[in-house]
């Protein structure tokens, strides 16, 4: 049986998606105490990424806040994965998302509220966060958008 946030993830249209192998040498999440801290997650579906390239270049900016929610789902997988329940999630300390941006390109934290914006839909007020949005010149495949996740949990 679903838990509250798993169910509020299918009254969005969501889907939880399958955890997403790490591509080197680390855990895609682990936990220290009361915290939970995910790798890096790329807008993986179905173990590929469906869109590659630089923001503002190759890919919009719009599509680009898709990628992030993408990334942030991902990212509550891989809390999953060592919580074994997000129902656990007492709220969501800290956001960062990587944006891998064209040269004039600025508008990295709007492509972020893509992840930030889900975590708000999904948790209301356990998704509100603490963030940084960052321009870089390249990330791991060539992905767009990368984001990390920070949560607390209840304790068990």
């Amino acid at each position: 049986m679903a838990g509250a946030v798993e169910s509020r993830l299918a009254e969005l249209g969501l889907t939880l998606p399958a955890l997403v192998p790490p591509l080197a040498s680390y855990q895609p999440a682990v936990q220290s105490g009361v915290y939970v801290y995910t790798s890096g997650q790329l807008p993986m579906v179905d173990g590929k990424l469906a869109v590659t390239g630089k923001v503002g270049a190759e890919v919009t900016p719009d599509e680009a806040k898709e990628l992030a929610k993408t990334c942030a789902l991902n990212a509550l997988a891989a809390v999953k994965s060592v919580a074994g329940d997000l129902d656990r999630i007492k709220r969501v300390v800290k956001v960062v998302g990587f944006v891998a941006s064209a040269s004039d390109f600025t508008g990295q934290p709007a492509v972020i509220n893509g992840a930030s914006e889900l975590l708000g839909a999904v948790l209301g007020d356990k998704g509100v966060h603490a963030r940084s949005a960052v321009g870089v010149a390249v990330l791991p495949l060539d992905a767009p958008v990368e984001v990390e996740v920070q949560v607390e949990l209840v304790e068990a």
